[in-house]
């Protein structure tokens, strides 16, 4: 078997990455290759420091410089609450929004029986220690609106019933902007489930 060559290596680690084909990675290694050598580096040294510099935090289980994370360390957030997603982009886009002042709970995946995923690989025991000694009043299932994602907030709403507290699923309808007859069935009924009332 011949070796790769450092373009096709390149390009074949590109492709390993989300979102990225067999076009997109022949050009971006071309665009590197072009590059002033300042940009080859600085990109190299950033992967690097990314993985040498970051953890999880202890609590959330978000990605993190420091453990506990500032979410977590932060006094002024509501700790009597917790808002439960898949990933740590999920809890980004979530915090984005800047619609949510309490604290947040990184599951690290969805429950996924076809690909060998069940609750012992996510941090669903942590979950429930945290409901447990922190006497949590709210946990809000951020968790994606998919089947996986689906299944995982029944499953944990199922898993928290016997503690007293409110379980929440965030509401689903349609994106502001959008048009009811390109969007699919499944959200235009999900928009008339969570409708509310104007007066």
């Amino acid at each position: 078997m011949s070796k790769l060559s450092p373009i096709e290596r390149l390009s074949a680690a590109l492709r390993r990455l989300p979102g990225i084909g067999e076009k997109s990675a022949g050009r971006l290694t071309f665009f590197l290759l072009s590059a002033p050598d300042s940009l080859a580096r600085e990109l190299s040294e950033s992967i690097a420091q990314l993985k040498r510099e970051t953890k999880l935090c202890e609590i959330c289980f978000d990605i993190t410089q420091e453990s506990p994370c500032p979410i977590c360390s932060d006094d002024r957030r509501d700790s009597s609450t917790v808002c439960v997603v898949e990933e740590p982009a999920d809890r980004a886009a979530v915090e984005h929004s800047g619609n949510f002042s309490g604290r947040y709970h990184v599951l690290g995946g969805a429950l996924a029986p076809i690909d060998g995923i069940g609750p012992q690989d996510l941090r669903m025991a942590e979950l429930e220690a945290r409901v447990r000694e922190n006497g949590l009043q709210e946990v809000i299932l951020a968790t994606n609106p998919n089947a996986e994602g689906e299944a995982t907030a029944h499953y944990i709403a199922d898993r928290l019933k016997s503690y007293d507290l409110r379980i929440t699923r965030i509401a689903y309808g349609m994106p502001l902007g959008g048009d009811l007859e390109y969007a699919d069935h499944i959200t235009i009924g999900r928009s008339i489930q969570n409708r509310q009332d104007l007066r």
